[in-house]
């Protein structure tokens, strides 16, 4: 007699298998999911807010064209790093000249400090517009937390806390479904932009395309592939353990494309927040996260505003160990330091103190008279400069031979990796000449 499956028992099991199955794919995620949510800091979200509040749904097609170039030099970074066992400070530093390599490094780190003292100067005064009180303890607070959490959770345990932190951008597709949204009128501006050929427009643009892909973001995915490498049973690269690359490469590929889709749909509920609140009531001058999170409080109501504010909080915590971390990765391979998060304090001294140094300065630059607008400006100009060479290096280092042994990339890989370092360098001759034009015009 044939037995009748027990259906009670049967849809018992079948939200437990649902259960493993999701944080299986969880544990997949890892250095692309935090590198892509670590791209939407709050610099990053002045940016964005910048191109809604300005233009409407007339830059929200922007995010779109960055997606694929994103993933495509993303997925090559962290090849480099898998495949090799090295992150990119000591590729670099093996396939160039040493001066080009440190030269390229004191600049990422510059710009990266700086990007660390605006990142805690926002998310202080989203503290202190939520909270009140003196903005400057609020930034030392955040600077200490984020450092004593790098250098003393252990490696594994830390990555934890930066993928639950990443939910904290979440806030952000709580804004919109928080505002009423004319999505008919998204979809046409978003596939029928208004373009304007104007410096202003232009510039915005370029800003846009140097906030999605930025060096730092670089280094720390590789980084993280070879503290990835250290965490498993093998601890061997893809070139000592080719019977691994199948399913290491898939990894990459899902973790990436998925981090970087991630950030991007954040930054364009970000934008589009910013268009149907700010646009549409007619302010229009955001220079500033926290500036656009105070300008929702009359418009979007209190809780639109407090969920904005929060999220500036939270991937401030998430960015600002991954502009440290990345700094001290580059730095410290470049010079031969042992470099690893996995690494006790003793055992990786110059490390940690590039993250402490990077970290403490960028304290010490929110105490400074220096304007925070101008200070990532100028971030942004370092980053344009060095964002083209890294790339090339990096494209160079992934179709080597004698570096990447039989996981040289293949055709489709390397035409969006080229794609994208073109496009970087048009981005970057753009904003120089946007730039010297607005220096230049007279008052």
């Amino acid at each position: 007699m044939t037995r009748t499956p027990d259906i009670a028992h049967s849809s018992q099991i079948q939200p437990a298998s649902m259960k493993k199955t999701l944080l299986l794919w969880l544990s997949k995620l890892g250095p692309g999911l935090i590198t892509g949510a670590a791209d939407d800091d709050p610099s990053g979200i002045a940016t964005y807010s910048q191109g809604g509040a300005q233009y409407g749904f007339a830059t929200l097609w922007t995010l779109f064209l960055t997606y694929p170039l994103m993933v495509g030099i993303q997925v090559i970074s962290a090849r480099i790093g898998c495949v090799t066992g090295h992150g990119l400070g000591t590729n670099i530093a093996k396939s160039n000249s040493r001066g080009v390599a440190t030269t390229l490094v004191a600049l990422l780190l510059v710009a990266n400090t700086i990007n660390i003292g605006a990142d805690l100067a926002a998310m202080a005064d989203a503290v202190q517009l939520v909270a009140g009180g003196p903005r400057h303890i609020y930034a030392v607070a955040l600077g200490l937390t984020c450092l004593l959490l790098q250098v003393f959770i252990p490696y594994q345990r830390y990555v934890r806390v930066l993928k639950w932190l990443t939910l904290t951008l979440f806030a952000y597709v709580g804004t919109v479904f928080a505002s009423h949204v004319p999505w008919g009128a998204v979809l046409h501006g978003t596939l029928f932009p208004r373009v304007e050929i104007t410096p202003d427009y232009l510039l915005l643009i370029v800003a846009i395309f140097g906030t999605t892909i930025s060096p730092y973001l670089f280094f720390w995915q590789a980084g993280q592939e070879v503290e990835e490498l250290e965490v498993r049973q093998s601890k061997d690269s893809l070139r000592n353990s080719p019977q691994d690359a199948l399913r290491q490469l898939r990894r990459i590929n899902i973790d990436t494309a998925l981090g970087m889709a991630f950030s991007n749909i954040i930054a364009f509920f970000i934008m589009l927040t910013t268009a149907v609140t700010l646009y549409t009531h007619g302010l229009h001058d955001i220079q500033t996260s926290a500036q656009a999170a105070e300008a929702l409080r009359p418009i979007g109501g209190e809780f639109t505003f407090l969920l904005f504010a929060a999220g500036i909080i939270g991937t401030g915590m998430l960015a600002v160990p991954v502009l440290a971390g990345s700094a001290a990765y580059a730095v410290g391979e470049t010079f031969r330091w042992p470099s690893s998060l996995g690494l006790r304090l003793n055992e990786a001294k110059y490390f940690y103190a590039i993250i402490a140094i990077a970290t403490l300065v960028g304290v010490l630059l929110v105490f400074s008279p220096i304007d925070p607008v101008k200070a990532l400006l100028w971030s942004a100009m370092i980053n344009g400069v060095i964002s083209v060479p890294l790339m090339l290096a990096m494209m160079r280092i992934s179709t080597r031979q004698d570096i990447m042994g039989g996981f040289v990339i293949g055709t489709r890989l390397k035409w969006l990796g080229w794609l994208a370092t073109g496009v970087m360098a048009v981005t970057v001759l753009a904003f120089g000449l946007t730039s010297l034009a607005g220096y230049l015009k007279p008052d």
